[in-house]
């Protein structure tokens, strides 16, 4: 009997485990789906417009509107894109026509660049005890363990290609106070394939960036591959 008993609770701590894992995840699932809707509901009242005001060419026009500003307009556009639907790829082809690669790829990397850190400072600002009232205390040290990690830079160098993503993926990092020097090497790592790939083909003056699209994705990959022993060495320095 006493041997009987030790495995049915064994069997029940290893359910309560499960159990614990799995609300858990659909805990951090929920926030990842929450923050992805309130991006997404201005793409859903203005998205169409925006598309048809910001297409390269519409891009293009509008920069051109402000002058010697424009680049100032460009990244403006880029970081209003974290409370807009701001076509950013084709805001970047646009300042890449206007001001060639090289400029170009400095402005859009850099409009990326402070859209991604003013997303991650916004909900790092919430405080501790009001990101774990949000994700739980439990979710919450999942959250820190996972954007502390490599995987964390992974994924912040390889969501600034991606639609709707880049805010809500730093956003997370924010709320589960990724470490600061972490984030923003990785967000240079994705930030800078992106501003010069689309700068690029803004500058060839074309329209389908399917290589643009591909570089985006690899590329940030391959700098983060690079530069992550740096930053892992760094960090052990500091503590």
């Amino acid at each position: 009997m006493v041997r009987v008993g030790k495995e049915v609770s064994a069997k029940i701590s290893v359910y309560q485990r499960f159990l614990f894992a799995y609300v858990l995840h659909v805990r951090l699932f929920w926030i990842f789906l929450i923050l992805a809707v309130l991006v997404l509901i201005p793409f859903a009242i203005w998205g169409e417009d925006f598309e048809t005001w910001f297409s390269q060419e519409g891009a293009i026009a509008w920069l051109n509107r402000y002058g010697a500003w424009a680049w100032a307009a460009g990244i403006l556009l880029l970081v209003s894109d974290l409370f807009l639907p701001v076509p950013g790829t084709a805001v970047i082809s646009a300042l890449g026509y206007v001001y060639g690669f090289w400029l170009g790829g400095l402005f859009g990397a850099v409009g990326s660049l402070l859209s991604g850190l003013l997303a991650y400072g916004l909900c790092r600002k919430v405080g501790h005890r009001a990101a774990e009232w949000i994700a739980g205390k439990e979710g919450l040290e999942k959250g820190e363990r996972i954007f502390a990690g490599s995987a964390g830079g992974f994924i912040i160098a390889l969501s600034r290609w991606l639609p709707v993503m880049p805010e809500v993926i730093a956003c997370l990092a924010g709320l589960a106070h990724m470490p600061w020097r972490r984030f923003v090497v990785s967000l240079a790592c994705g930030s800078l394939p992106l501003g010069f790939a689309f700068a690029a083909i803004g500058a060839a003056g074309q329209s389908r960036p399917i290589l643009a699209l591909v570089l985006s994705a690899v590329v940030p990959a391959i700098l983060w591959v690079s530069v992550r022993p740096f930053v892992a060495r760094r960090s052990k320095e500091s503590q």
